[in-house]
Formats: structure tokens, sequence, C-alpha cells
């Protein structure tokens, strides 16, 4: 028996022998400055042992789940990506799998986390929950799949929601409820009367004030331990890569073709998730659009042009069912929650339309178009 476990232990460290010799070795000082130059550092130890605290900075993925969680951090194979773990040898192996995954510059920290505490380099510790947090997320942590690492995860993240209307509107509170760490929020209107039938942000005491200021003061009310930014103004080409950058998902919540394709375009160049919905009448339809993975469309894959008004009338010309945004944007509010917390089968590649009066849904298969000139390969 003692062989054996000789002969295996002699196995490991040839393995890790031969991880190390493939992979490009850097000490914390080093990983330290990749980290400030655009790398990615990854702490790939449990969340039992980053509890104790982590490098600044860092991305926090268990190992198990890298594989899984890389394509989300790093969709692009190019990326700089520097991973920790305790001493060092994890990471190397973990390194050595994400070099077979395509990832063409991925290094190892020698001597892991214990190394980078001993450079005396800045360091934190994970958001943990106080008491209040606990029973306002109570039946969060009772769900396996979300527990007190998921929701640490969501208080860390950050959504940025185009337009605080009938779909901004649940998408908005049910991310404050959740415990969303941040939400963005940009609209240039004011509230109107004719806003509150279906706009539940809003009240008709704050009728004439902008609706980023109402949407705050009800966010705030309902979550006060969540950042709510806003941005009294349009959204244009000139301000949408600077509002939506640093942000984990982007919600469409605008009512206009332009809106969306600038959002989706954004969203390509930044390779950021994009939750889109639309609602007319009794109908709605709702989609993730996530063309950083290099093989999901594009909401122009979709609509590769705006339909004729007469084809696709707005909601003031054609009216819409009160209710209708509200089951829509919280369907919206559900998948970015699914992509923050890397959850189940988000609407990837799938539109899925809601029929109100018939009460049905049904779903239709999107595919990617190799001709679309802003997510087809090669051209960005």
């Amino acid at each position: 028996m003692s062989s054996e476990r000789t002969g295996s232990a002699d196995r490991l460290k040839a393995y890790l022998d031969e991880a190390r010799s493939q992979v490009r070795s850097l000490s914390p000082e080093q990983a330290r400055r990749a980290q400030d130059g655009g790398a990615l550092l990854i702490d790939i130890r449990e969340s039992w042992e980053t509890a104790g605290g982590s490098a600044a900075g860092a991305a926090l993925i268990e190992r198990g789940q890298l594989e899984l969680e890389i394509g989300r951090h790093a969709p692009d194979p190019d990326q700089s990506i520097v991973l920790m773990c305790e001493a060092g040898n994890r990471s190397a192996l973990s390194a050595r799998s994400l070099q077979a995954m395509g990832y063409r510059k991925v290094a190892n920290l020698s001597g892991g986390w214990n190394a980078w505490c001993q450079a005396g380099l800045p360091t934190e510790r994970p958001r943990g929950l106080d008491d209040r947090a606990r029973q306002r997320y109570l039946r969060h942590l009772a769900i396996e799949d979300i527990g007190e690492a998921g929701q640490r995860k969501l208080l860390d993240s950050r959504v940025f929601i185009a337009g605080a209307g009938g779909l901004g509107s649940p998408a908005a509170l049910y991310l404050a409820a959740a415990g969303v760490g941040q939400i963005s929020l940009v609209d240039d209107d004011r509230v109107e009367r004719s806003n509150l039938q279906r706009q539940i942000l809003h009240s008709d005491h704050l009728i004439g004030h902008p609706k980023t200021e109402s949407a705050a003061q009800r966010l705030h009310a309902l979550n006060p331990d969540i950042r709510v930014e806003t941005f009294s103004e349009r959204l244009t080409q000139a301000n949408v890569d600077a509002l939506i950058r640093d942000h984990d998902v982007v919600i469409d919540g605008s009512d206009n073709f332009p809106t969306r394709y600038l959002l989706n375009d954004a969203c390509v160049r930044q390779r950021l998730p994009l939750v889109y919905g639309a609602v007319l009448r009794f109908a709605g339809q709702i989609a993730v659009f996530r063309a950083g993975d290099g093989h999901s469309p594009c909401y122009r894959c979709l609509f590769p042009q705006p339909p004729a008004p007469e084809d696709s009338p707005s909601c003031a010309e054609a009216g819409v069912l009160g209710v209708m945004p509200g089951v829509i944007g919280t369907l919206q509010a559900a998948e970015t929650l699914k992509l923050l917390l890397d959850l189940g089968q988000p609407l990837v590649s799938r539109l899925l339309h809601y029929d109100a009066l018939a009460g049905r849904f049904r779903e239709t298969r999107l595919v990617r178009d190799p001709n679309c000139n802003h997510c087809a390969s090669g051209s960005r």
C-alpha cells in the first residue's frame, strides 16, 4: 500500500512539473503589474478559502466551475489571464486546462495566495452577509444553487438598464429586491400620468419629475443597501460605450429600434450579454443575445433592418395592456439573475413569445447570420 501511495505521489509530481513547464509563471509582483495592465486575475480557491481574503480585484471562480464560467469573464481567447490558488499547484493544472480550451495568454501565479501575502500586495475580503442581509435574502440562502456564495455574487454585480419605463420598471424592482449591488438606469424622460398604467416604478405625486429620479427613490425605498446610478440623458452613439462599460449584464428596456440597435452594437463590441424585451397590445417577446461567445446571434441577426412603420406601430399608437410590460420585464429580470449566477439555460439563441389572449408561450430558435456585419467572425 505504501509503494502504491508513493507511486501515485510521484505521478502527481510529474504531472505538476509538466504543467508548470508548459505554463508561464509569474511572481506576485509580476502578476500585480499584469493585473494593472488589464490582465484578469482569477482566484480558483474554494469559497471557504477565499472567505479569509483574496488578492484585490481578483475574480473568484472555484476550480470546479472554472471551465463553465470562464467564457462569461473572458470571452476573448486572447485575454491575458493569471490564475492563483493557495500555493500555485491547482492553478498550474487549471492553466493547462484553459490552454486546452484555446486561451493563449494564461499564466500561473507562482506561490499563489501565500506568496501574494508574503509580498505585502493588496488584499480584500469578499463581502459578507450581516444579520440584516441574511434576513432580507433568507429565501435565496435557502436555495442550494444560490446560497451565501451566490448572494455575494449578486451583491457584487452591476446591471445596466436602458429605460425606466414599462419594461425597466419590473426589471429594476426585482433586481433591487434580489440584491444586485448596482443598478444603473438611463432615461431622459419625465413621469407623465399616461405612464402610470404600466410603469410601476413611478407614482402620481412624482408626475413631471425625471424618471430616473423617481426610479432611484423607489428602488432605494425597496432596498436601501444597493447602489442606484442614474443618467438623465438620451442614450447615444457618443455615450453608450462609456455608460455600459464595467457592467455584467445590459437590459434593453427601450421602446424604439434605433436604441435597440445602438445597445446591440455596443454589447457586441464590449462582449456583454444583452437581455432584450418588447411588448405591444397583448403580446411580448424576450431573448438573450450573447454574441461575444463567438457563435450566438445578435439582435441584428434577428432584425437586420427595422420593419416598416406600418408593420410595427409604437405602443403610443397601438396601445399595450398594462400588465404586459410586467410579464416581459419580470422575465428579463429572471434571465439576468440566471446570467449573473450562471444558472440554468438562458434564452440564448431563442426568442420567447407570449400571447396573453391565448395564455400561451411559444419559442423560436435563432441562428447567427454568417453575413451579419456586426457579430460575424472577423467583422469586429
